[in-house]
């Protein structure tokens, strides 16, 4: 690995305010750089795919489990909803961490805290005890910061940051369709034949994989892909969270990648935390569940390599305006199952899934490109801020909405906010071809 470096320098014009600052930045040819960002991508792909299978494993069965130990479909929602709640609020914190230590120690450290909730999990299916499943996946929720913080790793290096980060999506693919599938299959039979309730089988295969996705990631990642850019050291001043704020809401960009992020995450959160409860009360087996899951898991990653090189060739505005189109059609279709089907559900899940892939990554892409500067690791944590609280309060709200009303009236309400991205952009396109009418 030496061979790379082409040595170490302190440049003073990168520190922020503090010219004495001990920020340094490493040096690289154009060879190099090509090799330490290749690497970078492999140990990234090697952690997010057990981090994603640890973290779907985890999700797909706290509806369920918290609607067994509440008995109530509300609180099932709830639970659930505790993994965006626990991203929303570590996002601001983890972005901070990774600028004075590293995006290494930071996404490690959040697979770390993940085993230990998915733990709390597990004893909270042992014991009945539905609080201590709140607070589990709302650990569990820092492994998905971890794994939201890697697409942005995956770019730091990068020339064409839609085709990186697209290409570190797409391995989630793998881990994230097998974390259902194993967990509410031989996970589950492996639970009841030791004697355990048959949801503490996710559980134990979120702990192992969180496990060895942290132990991936601390080993390998080296470099630290933000050291070699020269993002470490620069938040020394902890500067507010309105330092954050004002760069995004003074973008039209900014506005519109966050803005989709959220969009996406509400109608993908609030769908999917609804589907397994609604499906289950139509007496489908919980392997049917798993496999709707599955299936909408592959729509969110596997076509991320195409949807990345989209983003890049393009645009990401044209992209982002695509997922929105999907989003409410994916909604619409999955408004129509009836409880003891699954084909809506299997097709509009897939679907949501693919319009969320495509809002993500070409949002992720438009903030990557937009804001290149010292505040920028600061203002890509904000943004996961926003999308991952967006989507804990789709996931706490459609409980509730469910219970008042029906999983039908649900989907299409999310129809409404699907569209919205698509509007945007479209009233934007139209303003600018007014203005060049003039």
């Amino acid at each position: 690995m030496q061979s790379i470096f082409a040595h170490y320098s302190y440049d003073p014009s990168m520190a922020r305010d503090t010219p004495t600052a001990a920020v340094k930045q490493t040096r690289f040819d154009a060879g190099g750089l090509e090799r330490v960002q290749r690497r970078t991508l492999r140990t990234l792909m090697g952690g997010i795919v057990p981090g994603g299978a640890a973290m779907s494993s985890a999700y797909s069965s706290a509806a369920i489990l918290g609607e067994e130990l509440s008995g109530s479909e509300t609180m099932g929602g709830v639970a659930a909803s505790g993994l965006t709640l626990g991203a929303a609020l570590t996002a601001i914190p983890l972005a901070r961490f990774m600028v004075a230590h590293g995006r290494r120690p930071g996404i490690a450290g959040g697979y770390v805290i993940a085993a230990g909730g998915a733990a709390l999990c597990l004893i909270s299916a042992l014991a009945g005890t539905y609080p201590l499943l709140i607070v589990g996946m709302m650990c569990v929720g820092l492994g998905y910061s971890g794994n939201m913080a890697a697409r942005f790793a995956a770019a730091d290096l990068a020339e064409e940051p839609g085709t990186a980060i697209g290409t570190l999506i797409w391995a989630s693919t793998f881990g994230s369709v097998l974390g259902p599938t194993v967990g509410f299959g031989p996970a589950r039979s492996f639970a009841t034949a030791i004697g355990l309730d048959e949801l503490a089988g996710p559980y134990l295969l979120s702990i192992l994989l969180f496990s060895l996705a942290a132990l991936v990631v601390g080993t390998f990642l080296r470099p630290d892909p933000l050291e070699v850019s020269g993002g470490i050291g620069r938040d020394e001043t902890k500067p507010p969270l309105r330092s954050f704020i004002h760069p995004i809401l003074k973008s039209s960009d900014g506005r519109l990648a966050v803005g989709s992020m959220m969009t996406g995450h509400v109608v993908m959160v609030g769908v999917m935390t609804m589907v397994p409860i609604h499906l289950r009360s139509g007496g489908n087996e919980l392997s049917v569940v798993g496999y709707v899951i599955s299936l909408h898991i592959i729509g969110m990653y596997a076509l991320s390599p195409i949807v990345g090189r989209l983003a890049d060739r393009i645009g990401a505005h044209r992209l982002i305006a695509v997922g929105g189109l999907l989003l409410a059609f994916g909604a619409e279709v999955a408004a129509h199952n009836e409880a003891h089907e699954s084909l809506e559900a299997f097709i509009g899940m897939f679907v949501i899934g693919v319009g969320w892939n495509c809002g993500l990554v070409a949002s992720s892409t438009l903030l990557v490109r937009t804001f290149t500067g010292d505040d920028r690791v600061g203002i890509q944590g904000l943004a996961d801020l926003c999308m991952t609280a967006a989507g804990a309060s789709a996931g706490m709200i459609a409980g509730f909405f469910m219970a008042a009303t029906t999983f039908h009236h649900l989907s299409h309400t999310a129809v409404v906010f699907g569209l919205i991205p698509t509007l945007i952009v479209l009233a934007r396109w139209v303003g600018k071809r007014r203005g060049q009418g003039r």
